[in-house]
């Protein structure tokens, strides 16, 4: 059933910097579940936003309508382009998803080729794809594992790397899920300095609230499908009575 206590929620007004507009998405999966009832988000340049809710309540299923992977019912704007069929290949080089395990990201035999794969099927010079390569895995600071097999790095340094696979497209938004899962203390710390750092719009979901206290401004919980709430995170981490209602913790 729907939520039915009252939402609490910031307005964000749009602007002419909007990088990403979602208005109105609906989906439901081919079993009758409703995941998505009426989402409508805007992320503006360089706005560094944390997604958070329980398990189930369409965190993911957003992430993946927002480079086509899913199709639902609404708009999705990715710098005023309006996402559809006939512009997936664009909206995908514009929209960074790094999902939570980089194995489903990282197949090639080397890093150089895994950093490289992207930019190659856009069909880009051979110098241009070496400077994206060069780029990206600079801004990650893996620049010296550019000859090593990806397949024997630790779960820290292969999201770093899954991360510049993404970047070398040079995306406008990067997304990603559940980032900090499964990092030691030191590797985990480490990511979020990089993330700090990266001078890029992002939306991050995540049950980490440590690290959405640390790094994000702004937070976005989600429950049964619903954004119930969209606001200044250290006021959402204060109102002890929303976290309780949807399965959240203070950190």
């Amino acid at each position: 059933m729907p939520i039915t206590h009252p939402i609490h929620k910031m307005v964000f007004p749009e602007s002419e910097g909007d990088v990403l507009k979602v208005r109105d998405l609906h989906f439901s999966y081919p079993d009758g579940h409703v995941a998505l009832r009426g989402i409508s988000l805007n992320l503006c340049s360089g706005d560094k936003v944390a997604l958070v809710g329980p398990n189930g309540a369409g965190k993911s299923t957003l992430m993946l309508h927002l480079n086509g992977i899913l199709e639902g019912r609404g708009e999705i704007e990715l710098r005023g382009l309006r996402l559809s069929r006939n512009n997936l290949p664009v909206i995908r080089s514009m929209v960074g998803l790094v999902f939570q395990n980089p194995d489903d990201q990282l197949f090639s035999p080397t890093v150089f080729e895994d950093v490289a794969f992207g930019p190659l099927h856009m069909g880009l010079p051979e110098a241009d794809v070496r400077a994206r390569v060069t780029s990206a895995l600079e801004a990650v600071r893996m620049s010296a594992f550019k000859d090593r097999l990806s397949h024997h790095l630790s779960v820290g340094e292969k999201k770093r790397i899954a991360i510049a696979t993404v970047l070398s497209m040079n995306p406008s938004v990067l997304v990603l899920d559940e980032p900090s899962a499964g990092l030691d203390p030191r590797a985990r710390r480490s990511l979020i300095n990089l993330l700090r750092e990266l001078p890029i719009t992002m939306l991050v979901s995540t049950h980490d609230m440590r690290l959405v206290q640390e790094l994000f401004p702004r937070t976005v919980v989600m429950d049964d499908g619903q954004i119930v709430a969209d606001g200044l995170t250290r006021d959402i981490l204060e109102d002890e009575e929303l976290l309780t209602a949807h399965g959240l913790e203070k950190p």
